[in-house]
């Protein structure tokens, strides 16, 4: 059985999105990333790069988030579009895209505006403008469509949901209204009663919600750098 490792953020979420989805039984394995767990030396056999999620399908590991999507969307073949090389090329595209543009500036668009240390005027208005460009692009590609490939709905409209959950955070109140498309999407999966179980995953233990000193720490260690005296 799947040992899937999960956080309450983005990335997780959409990987839980899939499981739910295809009905793959799986044990969900809780790492509370504000308390630092998941830089200890068990989860970092699994994830190098202590970050949440990760998987282990028996003897395989699986780091990633969009790794593991297209790990499961293969083994299991559910949610994914007919395999021709024009279908293929599409998916793999959109789930990078994702991958190396809408999570890394989302993410860092939110650490800016939320979380950094002053002076950040040039940082925040970087990211800010990337993480718009970027769902600008996604908002396109859904105005004539109803998913992102199409008429079905597959694993890369998981892969946006995931994201597409916390617009208001990263990109301001008013976001919904420039890009129509992205929320209807955002509307429709989160009426499937597996995006309701995925988002119900949050409940099951007690996530440290407080944005301590600590948690800071376990979260931005960059900034411990900051404070260490020069030698």
């Amino acid at each position: 059985m799947i040992k899937f490792y999960f956080h309450p953020s983005p990335n997780p979420l959409k990987v839980a999105l899939y499981l739910e989805e295809s009905g793959e039984p799986y044990e969900l394995i809780p790492v509370d990333t504000r308390k630092g767990e998941q830089h200890s030396d068990a989860f970092k056999a699994i994830n190098p790069n202590a970050k949440t999620p990760a998987m282990l399908d028996d003897d395989v590991r699986v780091f990633d988030s969009n790794a593991m999507l297209i790990y499961l969307a293969e083994k299991i073949g559910k949610f994914v579009p007919s395999d021709t090389p024009k279908n293929k090329a599409e998916m793999y595209s959109w789930l990078m895209f994702v991958a190396t543009g809408i999570g890394p500036y989302c993410g860092q668009a939110v650490h800016f505006k939320h979380f950094a240390p002053e002076p950040k005027e040039y940082a925040v208005n970087r990211y800010d403008f990337e993480a718009w460009r970027h769902w600008q692009l996604i908002n396109d590609q859904l105005a004539d469509r109803p998913y992102m490939l199409g008429d079905a709905y597959t694993v890369v409209d998981m892969s946006v949901w995931g994201w597409a959950r916390v617009v208001p955070f990263v990109l301001g109140a008013g976001a919904w209204e420039k890009l129509p498309h992205v929320k209807r999407l955002l509307d429709d999966i989160n009426a499937r009663p597996a995006a309701q179980r995925a988002e119900a995953l949050k409940k099951k233990f007690a996530f440290k919600a407080e944005m301590d000193e600590e948690a800071r720490k376990q979260l931005f260690p960059s900034n411990e750098r900051l404070k260490a005296p020069e030698a």
